[in-house]
């Protein structure tokens, strides 16, 4: 038992925040794991250990809310441990507002998948098949940030961070794909080129992630750079669309990037967790579910336009 309480000590020095550096939560950790772990062997209720709580983790916890509640009543703020605020558990979920949330922007992609698989039934266009795979790669990032969100470990924190940034760099490759028309045969060479370079890119990023350093500096700043260069070139191709239709939906790509931008910004406003669940982390995951839909709006309104400019050719 001496091994869980030297470990959590080494953790807590690993990623210390100002709550967990504090002696009394050090105090309250050792304490708990000694009387509860070793002296009363406590085994946790059953959806806990489902969600691979033990009881070192269990104390942890506890301290948590004991030395955050001990401040408030001393009127003191509330402080982070570990590098994340205390957040009531419910069942075992760590941050259930983020998972709620990441389960709620999975939705549109799903939806998304369907309407397009419907799509390619029925009218076959060289275009579809891009749009799905950014309705697989948003299915598979909002699932992972879902299970990070319940579980925070070293391994659901990197598939968390890896699936983001596949979401990133799949979408400057669907744009490029799109804007530049790279799906027709005659750019395929062009577009093999292409593909190679991001594949390499996202396993470049990710073996420099897992093998050298997990550096979350380099890794926001990657995202921001794809997703900069995205939103120079939605925003570009969008008002030249809307010159050439004079249709609203071709500004869509724009509006959206923008906003889901904006939305971002809301990490930058970070403040301690409302009732202990919805904090900005939260509400930008919150924000980010009407701009899913509407990017499948404007698919199919993009798919209709060119089937319409087919036939006109």
């Amino acid at each position: 038992m001496r091994f869980y309480v030297i470990l959590v000590l080494l953790t807590t020095l690993v990623l210390a925040s100002v709550g967990d550096r504090s002696p009394d939560f050090r105090n309250c950790v050792t304490n708990c794991i000694r009387h509860t772990c070793q002296t009363q062997k406590y085994v946790p209720p059953l959806m806990h250990r489902l969600l691979l709580w033990d009881c070192p983790q269990e104390c942890d916890y506890r301290c948590q809310q004991i030395i955050t509640f001990a401040r408030l009543n001393q009127g003191q703020e509330i402080v982070q441990f570990h590098g994340k605020w205390p957040f009531f558990r419910f069942f075992g979920i760590q941050e259930l507002a983020s998972v709620v949330f990441s389960l709620a922007n999975f939705v549109p992609h799903y939806r998304g998948w369907l309407m397009l698989k419907h799509l390619n039934q029925r009218k076959p266009n060289p275009l579809i098949p891009y749009y799905i795979g950014f309705a697989l790669v948003g299915m598979n990032s909002w699932i992972w940030s879902a299970v990070f969100h319940t579980r925070d470990f070293p391994v659901t924190e990197k598939l968390d961070y890896f699936s983001a940034g596949l979401s990133v760099l799949y979408g400057f490759f669907f744009a490029t794909v799109r804007i530049f028309r790279l799906d027709r045969d005659s750019r395929e060479t062009t577009r093999l080129v292409l593909a190679s370079v991001c594949v390499t890119l996202f396993l470049a990023h990710v073996s420099y992630l897992s093998f050298i350093k997990f550096d979350y500096g380099y890794n926001m700043t990657a995202n921001v750079v794809v997703g900069a260069l995205q939103l120079i070139m939605w925003s570009v191709y969008s008002f030249t669309q809307f010159a050439k239709t004079h249709q609203w939906w071709s500004l869509m790509p724009f509006g959206l990037c923008v906003t889901i931008s904006a939305a971002m910004g809301l990490e930058l406003f970070d403040f301690p967790p409302w009732k202990f669940f919805i904090d900005a982390h939260s509400l930008w995951h919150a924000a980010t579910v009407i701009p899913c839909f509407l990017w499948y709006t404007w698919m199919k309104k993009d798919l209709q336009y060119e089937e319409r400019a087919e036939k006109q050719e």
